[in-house]
């Protein structure tokens, strides 16, 4: 094959790979949108209804990925907080805040989301205090631990003794704090109950809402609609020439 016959092979065989990529690329944004809009409308029957189930549900690994409202009694584990460090608030940096907390009962320990707090000029971690003594009835959204992403084992301390890290990682908590495990599922704070910090039961702080995704999904089969019609012009104007 010559050097004017294997142009044109060449260059679909780049356009070929360029468009199934941005088609790879914008099913995932549409599968991401779809997933979040499953989710958001559970949240909001949770939310709407609110039937309180008990804090024990929490444990439970086959409702690990799912939404329901929980209510109960026990206490907080007399240890550091640990704060999700980059976390934004109204377009402020700033951190999350959560503590171990033991149900009445047979439950495992589980997070609990106190709120956000904001990290001042320079850098400087917020004082977080100490946690309620005493028991101490709670209720709150369950769902799904954030994302422990790649740097989850980055674990630094506050000036007050916190434990800062970058993403929850349930495994290296439970070892921390000197229990055998802790739930799968955390819990977060009804903002109406006066404890805690800033908070709301926003299920999508920090990350992307799924109108952002069709946007993007739209981008990325625009792409892919412009390499075909530039692979086409491209071979009608080779096809032209003598």
């Amino acid at each position: 094959m010559n050097r004017h016959a294997a142009t044109p092979v060449i260059g679909w065989t780049i356009a070929i790979v360029l468009m199934a990529i941005g088609c790879a690329l914008g099913t995932w944004q549409l599968r991401r949108m779809h997933q979040k809009e499953t989710m958001l409308a559970s949240v909001a029957t949770v939310l709407r209804e609110r039937t309180p189930q008990p804090l024990a549900i929490a444990s439970d690994d086959t409702r690990k990925q799912t939404y329901d409202w929980a209510a109960g009694e026990g206490r907080f584990l007399q240890q550091p907080a640990w704060l999700v460090d980059n976390q934004q608030r109204d377009g402020r940096p700033g951190v999350r805040v959560f503590r171990l907390f033991k149900p009445l009962g047979n439950g495992m320990p589980l997070l609990v989301e106190m709120g956000w707090m904001p990290v001042g000029a320079a850098r400087q971690m917020p004082v977080v205090g100490s946690a309620p003594a005493a028991t101490i009835a709670i209720k709150g959204l369950l769902l799904p631990p954030p994302s422990s992403g790649l740097l989850a084992g980055a674990e630094s301390q506050t000036p007050d003794g916190q434990h800062l890290v970058i993403a929850l990682d349930p495994a290296t908590i439970a070892t921390r704090s000197g229990v055998a495990r802790i739930a799968p599922r955390v819990l977060r704070l009804d903002p109406d109950m006066p404890l805690g910090h800033a908070r709301d039961l926003d299920v999508l702080p920090n990350t992307l809402p799924p109108e952002r995704h069709l946007g993007y999904a739209v981008q990325w089969f625009a792409l892919a609609a412009a390499v075909l019609i530039i692979a086409i012009l491209l071979t009608l104007r080779q096809r032209r020439r003598p």
